[in-house]
């Protein structure tokens, strides 16, 4: 084999970055993100994140909002994105869903926290909400 086909074989061999998020959740929260990983970090592609939501309640949710906090290599907060709100999770049941986060390209070294920030009973027009940023913050201090 020439140097170069060894070159395209190992490059081929190398997996694609990848960000493990931090998760934050408010101590009430009627929502509870599971897993996630953050996909396409360092590509020609927007980030995707990619995680599992469970409703810990006894009641439907019609809606909830997932918000994505992202700090570069020394912890600067330089992005928040929350996603559209997701719909119908029913009562003590999981959910996958994805959120494209299109803020800011994602480098290998950035950091990214995520929580749910809104949800709202099936039925009701009060939502409930958590202020996550000092969470966020408080996550990646420890990193």
């Amino acid at each position: 084999m020439t140097s170069v086909a060894v070159l395209a074989v190992l490059l081929l061999a190398v997996p694609p970055a990848e960000i493990a998020p931090s998760i934050v959740q408010a101590p009430d929260s009627p929502v509870r993100i599971d897993r996630a990983k953050v996909l396409n970090v360092g590509s020609d592609e927007p980030a995707v994140l990619l995680y599992s939501a469970t409703n810990t309640t006894e009641q439907d949710l019609e809606h909830f909002t997932v918000i994505a906090y992202i700090f570069d290599a020394e912890r600067t907060l330089k992005a928040r994105q929350v996603a559209p709100a997701r719909h119908m999770l029913e009562k003590r049941t999981t959910k996958y869903s994805t959120m494209v986060l299109d803020g800011r390209p994602l480098t290998p070294t950035d950091r990214v926290v995520i929580g749910v920030n809104q949800a709202q009973r099936l039925g009701s027009d009060a939502w409930w909400h958590a202020e996550l940023e000092n969470a966020a913050k408080e996550a990646v201090k420890g990193k």
